[in-house]
């Protein structure tokens, strides 16, 4: 299995000399405690703690997995105890609010700790990862006496959370969900149904789980508008706060799935469970958008931690590896055949991962950053910041997933046969990546919420108003140094407003000219979006090298890792242009009898 070591500078660098993220949380009321030094020693202290507590589990969770019995599951060797310790140094409370027993610091650190402990172990990471969900859910929607009862114990990781949405006959369609809740004299629901693909749904590392769950009253009506939301705990709790009786929900049985061997993927039945409503009837699936929003952005970090995982592995042994000579001559006299890192296609693979791992950490700090700003800043700036994650959230979780994927394909490729054999760990974060693209809405799914909800569904606005920002930044660095990254971002951002003008003008004579180029027009919205990223680090970069200010090999690193970006990575938009404009008559005249065996 590749060691992982925690990219502390990287991180350092996004968050301290690209976002400024000290100069912003001093804005923001009840952030100013985030300092650039408290920063980064907490990154540095999660950084030693995915490296020598999770790291060392990956393998052993992908090759024992999870034990399925009648009295429960079983997690593996060594998980248990590492969530002892994580609950112990107080991480799962760190983004909290102080009055629930959290430490207050910005959600976009927290997303720092999850994407070391992601990319260390990202099994081990769903289990306190889907707990950040219902912590968010309660607080936004919860009643003061759910606070009291759940939040606090969900806040310091004394019990998890899981959000229970799918349903064997209508996964991403939730408006045909069947589970029900019947209403009981002491005011809370009966809840009685099947709910399949729960993340973390049943474990022995704590002893509570409080399942966040969505089912339909019995006079709701039909379709989505129908649906509520309830807490359903693994244990009842009692008024005082002590765990009552073992509630009728049990897990009967667990996924075998292609990865995340160490995560139990759950099938729950809920046998007339005692639940607990959450916000207003009927409206469960408004409620369930702050948990849903949370978990987008948390499954955009597995595709980063794949990216960062995979590429440590491949460049570590593509320094050590020797195979064949140097194009140009012996790199390495002295012995029978050069390092394989000599050779430009070993290169083209390296820098891919390396280019898309750095630029889609600046990309999601940055959309984390605008969560804070949402939860702690005015109310004008707030709205702002929540469009702009509402127009950047379905981009992070489906770009990033799928060049998580990619990059951890790079991986195994970068090994050669080596690569295809287990011992190696390069094929688990293949099968550890793989489900990203699909769970919490798949790439399908998130390109028409953007096309057609946020872009075309607002009227161009969201999208425009991130265009400004773009805007702003190039008018702002138009030094001549700045110019082949500054110019070819504003164009590219210029032909991504183009490009939405025409597909909106399809999709009105024909809707789906929309569903026919979402997921080309996603693809090309995030490869805009990442060179609007390295942009911003390419003249950081420049700017401290000019100044002579700190490390310039690393600012060296990142210049040359941006004209790679832009020349070899952004030209993928000319051909997803052309697809996207190809039309839906290629997809949709074929008629359904001619597909055939």
């Amino acid at each position: 299995m590749p060691d992982y070591k925690a990219p502390v500078r990287d991180i350092s660098f996004v968050i301290n000399e690209v976002l400024e993220s000290e100069k912003l949380y001093q804005t923001l009321p009840g952030y100013e405690d985030a300092t650039e030094d408290l920063l980064n020693a907490i990154v540095e202290e999660g950084a030693k703690f995915a490296e020598n507590e999770l790291a060392p589990l990956n393998q052993v969770g992908d090759e024992q997995g999870c034990t399925w019995s009648e009295e429960g599951v079983k997690t593996p060797e060594g998980f248990a105890e590492a969530y002892r310790q994580y609950v112990d140094n107080g991480w799962p409370a760190l983004a909290a609010s102080p009055q629930d027993g959290g430490q207050g610091m910005p959600n976009m650190l927290a997303m720092c700790i999850t994407e070391m402990v992601g990319s260390a172990n990202w099994s081990w990471g769903m289990y306190p990862g889907l707990s950040h969900g219902a912590v968010n859910t309660l607080e936004a929607h919860g009643s003061p006496e759910q606070k009291e009862k759940y939040l606090t114990r969900l806040v310091s990781g004394e019990w998890t959370g899981t959000m229970c949405l799918t349903e064997s006959h209508c996964g991403t369609d939730l408006a045909l969900l069947r589970t029900k809740a019947e209403p009981q004299a002491d005011g809370s629901y009966a809840v009685t149904g099947q709910k399949i693909f729960i993340s973390a749904g049943e474990h022995d590392m704590t002893d509570n789980i409080v399942h966040i769950v969505l089912a339909r009253l019995p006079d709701a009506p039909e379709g989505t508008a129908g649906i509520s939301l309830f807490i359903v705990p693994k244990v009842n709790v009692n008024d005082d706060g002590s765990l009552g009786e073992r509630n009728a929900v049990h897990c009967a049985s667990i996924e075998e799935k292609m990865g995340i061997h160490g995560n139990a993927t759950c099938v729950l039945n809920f046998d007339g469970a005692q639940g607990f409503l959450i916000g207003p009837p009927n409206k469960g699936l408004n409620c369930m958008f702050t948990f849903m929003n949370t978990a987008r952005i948390g499954t955009a970090m597995q595709g980063l931690a794949h990216m960062e995982q995979s590429f440590q592995g491949a460049l570590a042994y593509a320094k050590e590896r020797l195979a064949m000579r140097s194009l140009t001559g012996p790199k390495n006299p002295d012995g029978p055949a050069d390092p394989i890192i000599v050779h430009p296609d070993v290169r083209r693979m390296l820098l891919t991962q390396k280019a898309l791992a750095e630029g889609s950490r600046a990309f999601l700090y940055f959309l984390a950053q605008q969560g804070d700003v949402v939860s702690h800043g005015s109310e004008e700036d707030a709205k702002a910041a929540d469009d702009m994650m509402a127009l950047l959230t379905p981009i992070g979780k489906a770009f990033v997933t799928e060049l998580g994927f990619e990059a951890a394909n790079h991986g195994v490729q970068v090994f050669g046969g080596h690569g295809f054999i287990r011992e190696w760990g390069m094929e688990q974060i293949v099968r550890d990546s793989r489900i990203s693209m699909l769970y919490e809405g798949t790439t399908g799914i998130q390109a028409m919420d953007l096309i057609g909800r946020k872009v075309l569904g607002s009227g161009g606005k969201m999208l425009m108003a991130f265009a400004e920002i773009i805007d702003e930044f190039c008018a702002a660095n138009s030094d001549e140094e700045d110019a082949r990254f500054v110019g070819a971002v504003k164009a590219a951002k210029d032909e991504w407003l183009g490009l939405s003008m025409e597909i909106g003008k399809a999709a009105m004579e024909n809707p789906d000219e929309a569903g026919a180029a979402a997921v080309d027009y996603l693809m090309y919205s995030g490869y805009v979006t990442l060179a609007y990223f390295w942009a911003r680090m390419a003249v950081v970069a420049r700017k401290k090298i000019a100044a002579a200010d700190g490390d310039t090999s690393f600012y060296q690193s990142k210049l040359m890792t941006a004209e790679f970006y832009f020349e070899r990575l952004l030209p993928r938009t000319e051909t997803l242009k052309k697809t996207m404009l190809s039309g839906a008559d290629n997809l949709m005249q074929m008629p359904e009898e001619l597909f055939a065996i």
